[in-house]
């Protein structure tokens, strides 16, 4: 029973106790490994437990500035078998880290079932509530990255069966065409940023396929924005940095993950109150950095937003990326921090020419070390 104050008293507790969301409790619930930190050098490295709602081995991960806006997860499919069919109506893309095999996905009624192969870095999604399950063709375990709204539609709702056993047809954004799965590679203009667009529910091979030139975050930049299977939660894009270049250091909302596809590299992240030039100020212990190979990731502005963050490429390879993040947080980033804007301009990057020195001697370390000449351009580090 509720006891008033007396008196000049508080009412509550001096420390406000937060519940854990439906989907922290859905995570425990699952009796696997949850990761939590600013990145992971390599996903494979991430111990496994057996996941019964699956059928597979799976672990959840959460970065730094991720918990709660969306969520990812590794799961195992198992040697020359698949994993149980789902159907859920929260959104989820789909990375394959390792193995080959095949994704099924069928609708209600009479719908028939839809086949489409994949291999390591095919990326692929199914359309909302849709039932599907992933089969493994080969004998060794298979491993897939998938990424998924269900922490904002699990709070939203508060209902596992209005979540897990929907019976909607969402017939706008699947209409159970032979070709729906087809592979397209069109690329049209986005409306909102005028940048490069792709729409297809399943990509091949986003480590190899062709992206068109950008030039937004470095010289030599490549980029397009895919959209999947009528997707209206997740934006991002696939990026690529030549060998020996790197971006402007830039900020802002934390939600944005990326997911290392080819090459080798690092991130830098730190807050702005730390200002653009971190080591010169001796706070440069303060900058956090994280290394990742094909199959690693970083958190982008891990410290609730509002944090530099700056990508290295430093292998022989060029370095490239899978970003993946909601498509408010991509509208308001185009909006408010276009790279191309720097900090003596009013905007939110810093321009090569501001940026602390010891960011490019650390940086051309780095690459001596790997054997990899520095590519930048000097006339972006003059007045």
């Amino acid at each position: 029973m509720y006891k008033e104050p007396i008196g000049q008293e508080f009412a509550g507790h001096v420390h406000y106790q937060a519940s854990p969301s439906a989907y922290e409790v859905f995570m425990d619930e699952q009796g696997i490994p949850i990761y939590r930190g600013i990145g992971v050098y390599d996903v494979r490295q991430l111990a496994l437990a057996p996941w019964q709602r699956m059928g597979g081995q799976g672990t959840f991960i959460e970065l730094d500035g991720q918990a709660g806006m969306w969520g990812m997860y590794i799961v195992e499919v198992p040697a020359r078998g698949p994993l149980n069919s789902e159907r859920h109506i929260y959104e989820e893309i789909f990375l394959v880290i390792e193995g080959r095999g095949t994704t099924e996905v069928w609708g209600g009624g009479n719908g028939k079932k839809r086949i489409f192969e994949w291999q390591p870095g095919s990326h692929f999604a199914v359309p909302l509530n849709t039932r599907h399950r992933l089969v493994n063709a080969t004998s060794s375990p298979a491993l897939v990255l998938v990424a998924t709204n269900a922490p904002h539609i699990m709070e939203s709702f508060q209902s596992r069966s209005f979540i897990f056993e929907n019976p909607f047809e969402f017939s706008d954004r699947y209409d159970q065409s032979e070709d729906y799965f087809k592979p397209r590679d069109e690329l049209v203009t986005d409306p909102e940023s005028g940048r490069a667009l792709l729409r297809s529910s399943l990509l091949p091979d986003i480590a190899h396929c062709y992206l068109p030139l950008d030039n937004n975050r470095a010289p030599g930049y490549r980029w397009v924005t895919p959209r999947m299977a009528g997707n209206t939660f997740f934006g991002g894009n696939i990026a690529e940095y030549p060998s020996g270049r790197y971006s402007k250091a830039h900020y802002h909302q934390a939600g944005a993950v990326l997911v290392c596809l080819r090459g080798m590299g690092y991130t830098y992240n730190w807050p702005v109150e730390l200002g653009p030039r971190p080591w010169e100020a001796g706070k440069g212990h303060l900058v956090k950095v994280q290394d990742y190979v094909p199959g690693g990731m970083v958190s982008a502005a891990p410290g609730g937003g509002n944090w530099f963050h700056q990508h290295f490429s430093i292998g022989k390879d060029c370095l490239r990326v899978r970003a993946i993040m909601n498509r408010e947080l991509q509208r308001n980033s185009q909006k408010h921090s276009n790279v191309r804007t720097e900090i003596s301009e009013g905007g939110r990057a810093i321009g090569y020419r501001e940026e602390d020195p010891q960011i490019r001697k650390n940086y051309k370390e780095a690459l001596q070390r790997e054997g990899v000449e520095f590519q930048m351009p000097e006339s972006l580090y003059r007045p």
